[in-house]
């Protein structure tokens, strides 16, 4: 079977959870020995320069001019089309959400769904009917023949929302074994961790931890107002949270407010060496997001035998299973209450230790490959 990859996600990202994800799966297609083609003529992805580059039609470039990022994927995308269309894959999958076809009705399409966030205005921004039906999204979602979505949730509310048929879709959850796999190349190298400056020695109190963005509905303020209400937390334990951003100024204005100290809430940033150590040392992992299409890093903590505190909506139960204490992320007496059955049991410590390691076994990129690669195959039978 040949399979085409489209342009869009690594154009669109230097780094980022959509490209990683194309990345994962491509590395697991080609280890299963199917024929697979990355067309992105120029492209500035980070995560696409670890793929078997003889698989990749282009070439890595630092970054676009400044403020072309558009402009760029939109002329690569041109010069890819005419790469794949003369290739004549028997499936394309599109990486992102195109208001145009890559390649053409020849051979069919397939597109993957992450989330609703913007539909269900999470992110503020408020969405009228008329925009949804002439977004790039829902043109992508409609022309589509086959639609992959990373959870249950995902798919439910893509059916409700699009009025998109549920025949036309299908679950594939991701993998969460790519940090399990850095982990173990941390372990065999001779190298050490290149831990931050930043990150909590051994010396150091016990700690919380967060990782990702932080804004809107990741609920990190709800989450910093939990450990400042919470005397035993905020004495017991430091707060710290992982990503790529530092604290801005509002999060810096509520730590204030909440009278803690920036040696209680500390932002860390680094590779995934450092986010291997930070998992592995922590006395919980905390996830207060009130909406996830899937959501990563619970399976990645539980990859590092750290337990797991997590909020009770969309995605999150489908995913972790019986393998976290569950709060409701509108309520912060109950994040408390949560935490603190935690932190403060060992024997509640070590049973979420062991039933994490248990969940994060069934989410593997070999798994999620051979699924896709079952979505591939349906779907070029049905347009043969």
């Amino acid at each position: 079977m040949r399979i085409a990859f489209d342009h869009q996600a690594f154009c669109l990202q230097r780094t980022g959870g959509i490209s990683r994800y194309f990345c994962e799966l491509a590395n697991a297609i080609l280890l299963a020995h199917e024929e697979l083609r990355i067309f992105a003529p120029l492209y500035r992805n980070i995560y696409l320069r670890k793929v078997q580059q003889s698989k990749v039609e282009g070439f890595w470039i630092k970054d676009y001019p400044p403020y072309t990022a558009g402009l760029c994927t939109n002329l690569v995308g041109a010069w890819a089309n005419s790469k794949i269309k003369h290739w004549r894959p028997d499936v394309l999958h599109e990486t992102y959400y195109s208001p145009t076809m890559s390649g053409n009705k020849k051979f069919p399409v397939v597109l993957s769904v992450f989330d609703m966030i913007g539909e269900l205005n999470l992110m503020g921004n408020a969405h009228q009917v008329g925009d949804k039906k002439n977004s790039p999204k829902y043109r992508a979602v409609k022309r589509a023949d086959h639609i992959i979505c990373i959870s249950k949730s995902t798919q439910r509310d893509l059916v409700e929302l699009y009025d998109v048929p549920a025949s036309k879709t299908s679950v594939i959850y991701l993998g969460g074994d790519a940090l399990h796999s850095n982990a173990t190349d941390c372990l065999t190298s001779n190298a050490p961790l290149s831990i931050d400056l930043h990150t909590p020695n051994r010396n150091e109190k016990p700690y919380l931890l967060y990782v990702g963005l932080r804004e809107g509905y990741k609920n990190f303020v709800a989450l910093l107002g939990a450990y400042a209400k919470s005397t035993r937390l905020s004495t017991d334990f430091d707060l710290v949270s992982f990503g790529a951003e530092p604290f801005n100024a509002h999060e810096q204005a509520e730590i204030t407010r909440l009278g803690l100290s920036q040696d209680q809430v500390r932002h860390v940033h680094g590779a995934d060496d450092v986010l291997i150590d930070l998992y592995r040392h922590a006395s919980a992992f905390v996830y207060p997001s009130k909406y996830e299409g899937f959501g990563l890093p619970p399976l990645e903590a539980m990859g590092q035998s750290c337990p797991v505190v997590s909020s009770n909506t969309s995605s999150m139960p489908e995913v972790i299973g019986d393998a976290a204490e569950y709060f409701d992320p509108n309520n912060i007496d109950d994040m408390i209450y949560a935490m603190e059955q935690v932190v403060y049991s060992p024997s509640r410590t070590r049973d979420l230790i062991d039933r994490g390691r248990v969940r994060a076994k069934i989410f593997t990129w070999n798994r999620c490959a051979a699924e896709t690669l079952l979505s591939y195959r349906a779907v070029s039978s049905r347009a043969g």
